[in-house]
């Protein structure tokens, strides 16, 4: 099974998350989203994935959000995930990916979910 982590290391609830994984005996793919955006496309999966719409996998209370405008209800999904893309730190973290589906580590354990 490949397990892929959307990592932060600077975030309590990643570095929970990629422990939770490694204690099940997993060594997932890391990838520091920061460092390696995620394209748009990539962020389309894993919204579909995830079955939400782009604002509930953003950081609401991150500046790029207000500075941005993105609470607008004139932005479109594309607009949206573009400007995941563009401001990576507005992305939700973790998220993991596994056996075709997704879940955010936020409460950690909800990954353990789609690992079976």
């Amino acid at each position: 099974m490949t397990v892929t982590i959307f990592h932060n290391p600077k975030c309590s609830k990643s570095r929970q998350t990629l422990a939770l994984l490694q204690q099940q005996g997993i060594t997932p793919t890391i990838i520091e989203y920061l460092k390696d955006v995620p394209s748009v496309e990539t962020l389309g999966q894993i919204l579909g994935l995830l079955d939400i719409e782009p604002r509930e996998l953003m950081r609401q209370k991150e500046v790029e959000y207000s500075e941005n405008n993105l609470a607008s209800a004139d932005l479109n999904r594309d607009q949206l995930i573009q400007a995941m893309h563009d401001f990576p730190r507005l992305i939700e973290r973790p998220i993991v990916l596994a056996n075709g589906k997704a879940a955010i580590g936020r409460p950690p354990e909800d990954v353990l979910k789609i690992l079976v």
